[in-house]
Parts: C-alpha cells; sequence; structure tokens
C-alpha cells in the first residue's frame, strides 16, 4: 500500500510540476504556489516564476547553481564567482520568499564580499597579479571567491579603473536588506560594522559643494562601460554618477533602519542625515524631462540627455533603479517610464537593454565587445530587467512585466538561461554551450512575484503595497513571506484600493488606500494577511499552505539510477526523518536535506516527462547536458551536507553533535 501511495504521489507532482492547472472555473487557477482568479494567463505565469526557484521535472532550477565549495551559490557553471552587479537583481527580489537552505547559500555567497572586503592591507587575488589590488577599507568588489576577491571592474582597461563605488552601494542593499528581512540579533551585530565601513567608504567620495558623489573609470555598477570624465588631454578622471548616488540613497535607506533595529539612534540619525543631504543633489542629476541622466562631468557637461548631440543616449539602469528602490517618488516613477515608453529601442524584445542608442563616452570604440546591442553597450542583463519589473509594477505597467516573463521563458523551457543576453536581448552570450545556467536570469521571475506586494521591511514592521493585476479578483500567494520569525500569507480579493485588511481572520486597521503596514510585534508569527481591494468584503480562504521545507515532494520515490545517488537518497530521507523526530525539523540542515531529496525526485521526474515526449525538445547534446545538470545538482547538494555535518562530530553544541549522530545512524542499514 506504502509503495502504491508512493507512485500515486509522484504522479501527482509530475503533473502539477509540468502542467499546473487551472480547475473548476474557467477563469480560476489552481497551482502548487499560486490560487486565484480572473487573468488566469498572469496566475500561471506568477505559478512559473515560483517554479523557478526549486526542483522541477520541466524546468531549469535555481538549485542548480548550488556549489559545495562554499555551500552557497554560484553565478553559473561558467562563471565560478559571485558578482554583485550579477546578483543584485535577482538577490533583492527573491529574498523576501527564499526559505532555508537559500537563506544560508545566499549569505555564505555574500560573505565572499564581507569576509574579503577591503580594508587597506590585504590583497585581492594573491595568485593572480593582474588582479592583486590592495583596496581602501570599506570597500566591495567586481566578484568573490575564496581566497581571491575582485576589487575592480576584472573586463576593460583595468589600470585606469575606480574600486567599485556602485557595486559597493548595492553590496550594502542587498546584505541590509538580508538583515532587515530576518531580523537577527546575532547577524546584526556581526554584518553592521561592515555595512558602516562600506558606507563610509562611498561617503568618502561625496563633494560637499553639491552633494554628489564622483566615481572613475568602471566605477559603475554594469562595469566598464562608464568611462567618467574624459579630459582635453584624453586621459580620464571622476565624474558624478548618477547610479552612484541612487543605490546609495537607496542603502543609506536601510542602514537607517538597521541603526533603529538595532538601538542606536544616534547612528540612525547620522545616516538619515547623510540620505537626506544625498538627495539634495539629485536634481543636478535630472533632466527636465524628470528622468536621471547617466553622468555628470565636473565641467558641467551632462551624459545621457536622450536626443542631445552629443551623449544623447537614454541610460536605463540608474533610472530603472530609482523606481524600483523608490528613490523617485510617484510622480518622477511615472515621468521615467512615460520616457522610456516613448523609446521604442529600449525594449526592441520586450526587456529593456543597458541604454538607447549606443554609448558614445566609453573608453573604447564601439566595436568588437563593445559593439551596441553586446555586452554592457546596449545588452540586456536580466539583473536589470528584475529592477525594471519592480518599476512596472509601482507604476501599474503590468503587461510590461508580463511580456518581459514571457520573453525570458522562451529562453528557460530550452535550458538557455543565459546572462547577459545579447543582439539587444534576443540571444544567448554563449550559445556554444550546450545548456546556458546563470543567476541573473533568474532576477526577471522573482521580480514577478516580489513586485506583487514590494515588501518595504522597516525596524518596527513591514508595509506591504499590493500592485495586482486588475485582472486578477482575487490572489492567494500559497508560500509564505519571511519577516522576522514570522511566516506570512497572503491574498487579495476585489481590485482598486485598499479598503479592508484582516489577520488570522480578524480586522486590522492600519492602512490607507495604497499599502497595509504590519507592525512586528502585534502581528502573529503565522500570520493569513486578507487584503479587501475596491470595496470587497475581507475574504478567509481555505487553508492551502505549501510547507516550504517539508513539501510532499519528500516522500515520492527514488530513482533507481544511478544506485550511488539512490541509496544517498534513502539516506537522506532516513536523516530527515530522525531530525524530525529529534525535534530539529526546522533547521538549515534538514532544509538542506530536503532540498536534495527534491533535486533527485526532480532529475527522476525530468527523465520520465522527457521519455514521454512531455519536455521542449532539445537538440541530443543539449538534452545530456540538461539530465546530467539534474544528477549533478544532486550529488552537490548531498556532497556539500556531507561537508556541513562533518565538523558537528566533535562540535561543542550539543545539537550539532545530536545531528551528526542522527546522520551517522541514518547510514547504517543502507543496502
Amino acid at each position: 500500500m506504502a509503495g502504491k501511495a508512493l507512485k500515486s504521489l509522484l504522479a501527482l507532482w509530475l503533473l502539477a510540476a509540468a502542467y499546473p492547472a487551472s480547475g473548476g472555473e474557467r477563469d480560476r487557477f489552481v497551482g502548487r504556489h499560486y490560487r486565484g482568479k480572473g487573468d488566469v494567463e498572469y496566475l500561471e505565469l506568477l505559478e512559473t516564476s515560483r517554479r523557478l526557484f526549486e526542483p522541477d521535472p520541466a524546468l531549469p532550477n535555481l538549485s542548480m547553481l548550488y556549489t559545495p565549495r562554499w555551500n552557497g551559490l554560484v553565478e553559473g557553471p561558467t562563471w565560478d564567482m559571485w558578482w554583485i552587479q550579477n546578483s543584485y537583481g535577482t538577490t533583492y527580489c527573491a529574498l523576501p520568499f527564499f526559505a532555508e537552505p537559500y537563506v544560508t547559500f545566499l549569505q555564505n555567497s555574500q560573505d565572499l564580499w564581507f569576509d574579503q572586503m577591503g580594508d587597506g592591507k590585504r590583497v585581492g587575488c594573491p595568485e593572480e597579479p593582474r588582479l592583486a589590488w590592495v583596496a581602501p577599507a570599506g570597500a566591495l568588489c567586481d566578484a568573490a571567491r575564496p581566497g581571491c576577491i575582485i576589487y575592480k571592474q576584472g573586463d576593460g582597461r583595468t589600470d585606469i579603473h575606480d574600486w567599485g563605488m556602485e557595486f559597493t552601494a548595492a553590496g550594502i542593499v542587498m546584505q541590509a536588506e538580508l538583515l532587515l528581512i530576518s531580523r537577527d540579533p546575532k547577524a546584526l551585530a556581526h554584518y553592521l560594522p561592515k555595512l558602516e565601513k562600506s558606507a563610509d567608504f562611498i561617503e568618502s567620495r561625496r563633494d560637499p559643494k553639491n552633494n554628489l558623489f564622483l566615481a572613475g573609470p568602471a566605477g559603475n555598477l554594469l562595469a566598464p562601460s562608464y568611462a567618467g570624465w574624459k579630459r582635453p588631454a584624453g586621459t580620464y578622471a571622476k565624474a558624478y554618477l548618477a547610479g552612484l548616488s541612487i543605490n546609495y540613497i537607496a542603502a543609506l535607506d536601510r542602514l537607517t533602519e538597521l541603526e533603529k533595529l538595532a538601538g542606536s539612534a544616534e547612528k540612525a540619525k547620522l545616516y538619515a542625515a547623510r540620505r537626506e543631504a544625498a538627495r539634495q543633489g539629485l536634481p543636478l542629476l535630472m533632466t527636465e524631462d524628470g528622468y536621471f541622466i547617466n553622468y555628470l562631468d565636473p565641467d558641467g557637461t551632462k551624459h545621457g540627455v536622450y536626443g542631445a548631440p552629443q551623449h544623447g543616449y537614454f541610460a536605463a539602469i540608474p533610472n530603472h533603479d530609482a523606481m524600483a528602490f523608490r528613490v523617485a517618488d510617484d510622480a518622477q516613477a511615472e515621468k521615467i517610464y512615460a520616457k522610456i515608453a516613448a523609446i521604442p529601442g529600449l525594449r526592441p524584445h520586450h526587456v529593456i537593454i543597458t541604454n538607447y542608442p549606443g554609448l558614445d563616452d566609453m573608453y573604447e570604440e564601439p566595436r568588437g565587445l563593445w559593439r551596441f546591442g553586446h555586452w554592457v553597450n546596449g545588452g540586456h542583463w536580466s539583473t536589470c530587467e528584475a529592477r525594471m519589473i519592480l518599476g512596472y509594477y509601482r507604476v501599474g505597467r503590468f503587461e510590461d512585466a508580463r511580456n518581459s516573463l514571457k520573453h525570458i521563458l522562451k529562453f528557460a523551457y530550452p535550458f538557455r538561461m543565459d546572462n547577459n543576453l545579447v543582439d539587444f536581448g534576443n540571444a544567448p552570450y554563449q550559445p556554444q554551450q550546450p545548456i546556458n545556467l546563470v543567476y541573473d536570469t533568474w532576477g526577471i521571475p522573482a521580480a514577478m512575484i516580489r513586485g506583487l506586494f514590494e515588501y518595504l521591511y522597516q525596524a518596527d514592521g513591514l508595509r506591504l503595497v499590493p500592485h495586482i493585476p486588475p485582472g486578477i479578483t482575487e490572489l492567494e500567494q500559497l508560500d509564505p513571506i519571511r519577516f522576522g520569525r514570522k511566516r506570512l500569507y497572503l491574498s487579495t480579493v476585489g481590485k482598486g484600493p485598499v479598503t479592508a485588511v484582516t489577520v488570522n481572520g480578524k480586522p486590522w486597521n492600519s492602512f490607507d488606500a495604497q499599502s497595509v503596514f504590519l507592525l512586528y510585534e502585534r502581528t502573529p508569527d503565522t500570520a493569513d494577511i486578507g487584503i479587501a481591494l475596491g470595496g470587497e468584503k475581507p475574504r478567509r480562504f481555505p487553508p492551502a499552505k505549501v510547507d516550504q521545507a517539508w513539501s510532499s515532494t519528500a516522500s515520492v520515490p527514488l530513482p533507481p539510477e544511478p544506485a550511488a545517488l539512490a541509496r544517498q537518497a534513502r539516506r537522506l530521507a532516513e536523516f530527515r526523518g530522525g531530525l524530525e523526530r529529534a525535534g530539529l525539523k526546522d533547521s538549515y540542515e534538514a532544509a538542506h536535506a530536503q532540498l536534495a531529496l527534491d533535486a533527485i525526485a526532480a532529475a527522476r521526474g525530468h527523465l520520465r516527462l522527457r521519455s514521454e515526449g512531455k519536455l521542449t525538445p532539445l537538440p541530443p547534446e543539449s538534452q545530456a547536458a540538461a539530465y546530467k545538470a539534474y544528477l549533478d545538482t544532486a550529488a552537490r547538494l548531498v556532497q556539500g551536507l556531507e561537508q556541513v555535518l562533518k565538523p558537528y562530530e566533535k562540535s561543542a553544541d550539543p545539537g550539532q553533535r545530536k545531528m551528526f549522530a542522527v546522520y551517522q545512524s541514518s547510514g547504517r542499514n543502507r543496502d
């Protein structure tokens, strides 16, 4: 009986994963992650977006970017480091719904930056003389791996490159957001001094005369497209970079809240004052139409005024970042969007490129790698598109978000999730590889999810800003959102402004027409947040919650081959069950074991769907590489868990010793 039940469970899981069904009424959708009524296609796109973040038999998934080398995430199989600019959009958008073990994986990856951050003494990459820079205290980086951190943009004319100024601002935003969500006092005490040093490093570039910030060549986020101020002698110097101001303000927003959370009132005032002063400089970086230029030379020359005889391109990145991080207010966000919409060349394939038309102020000629439509000059980066989608949600342009995801899914199903995308966002950068997996690309589905409620984390609570497409009249988000130790399940009914809110079925009065505020101390640890829009009556939907760490996929039958992996799966299942009996079900280690089990189940499911002809046909080499990615992912997750558990044998922590004992005993009866 048990075997039949398990086979039935696998069949149901495969069906749900490969073909999420909308059942009953024609306008109702029922998925594993989303349920709702109305715009079924949009609901299906939300479901598919969420599926991309967990083992799935039909789609590439984020676990395929796990590396046991640092027990974290890697940029991609051909990119063996962890980049700030490439991870920015994906990480920021995914953080609210990331659960263990991804939270630990992500922190371990970001620790590559913060454990090796500049201190004025450390040599970044001692074994690579070309990259062996010593950065100032507080400087972050382009990318890092164990034993190597690249403090400047590592491509191009590195001899003239500045430190990673805007990289550092983006790194603060990601780590600060992670801390605001987790609200872990121990982590806050560890990372806050590091973030303060990074903020001081950026602050050292403030010009007190205008409250703008100076950055030299390749000091921008999408380096090395920015050359800085080209002086008459042909040398390059620092200029006032708009993206640096914008992302530093976003960083100071979060750093101010972290200081409040830590009880440091004076430091909170300091960072709030720095933020307000930085805002005073922003008008110098704006056009009469309300959008941001790319940068301002010290002699007053503006770069990025669309249509101007010189430097007359539109720079997308500072503008969508100002929208995404609320550096631009609502009125300015609308102006920025209007300008973007008026320039068709910015989105020839429904995803935004970095600039239009081509850059005329790089330090290289626009040919080869630097040609327009390719790489950093008019190429597409999904990490940037993620922030653009947050901007779309803010101004209610849901069709733009829909079209963006539909475009990127053309790359997902054939396992071509590459970045950057060349040909103005229409082709993979590495087509010679049999398949492509790059972390950037997950930014678009992550933004589709975060954009629904925006999630503004503060020291005292969380503000939800619903952005629900008007075609969706009912929405249930079945995966929980993290809020410290709390887990929030969100649903909406109706369309229009917020008119009523319930928390666990009881009226909640802390809201206005645009948002809902959840005071941390008043919010239950498990909270069903029901938001009524446009005068609808609040409704509490029947339970259908998804326990991410202990989903039904844990018990699916395991693949008979390869045999070693099947044996590991049986051991993992025993280990997971032992942790549950020991009261350790909610531990990171249990979640890691569960993810490995899910990865093994997805590998078997992929093979079955492929044999049944239910997946996108691939060339033989790509088909073999895709299946190998499933097997390798499972093997790496098992290897990584074993590496985590091995030191527990002699740990001073009794809980860790207990975990090790459970793992040891779980393998004794394997055949």
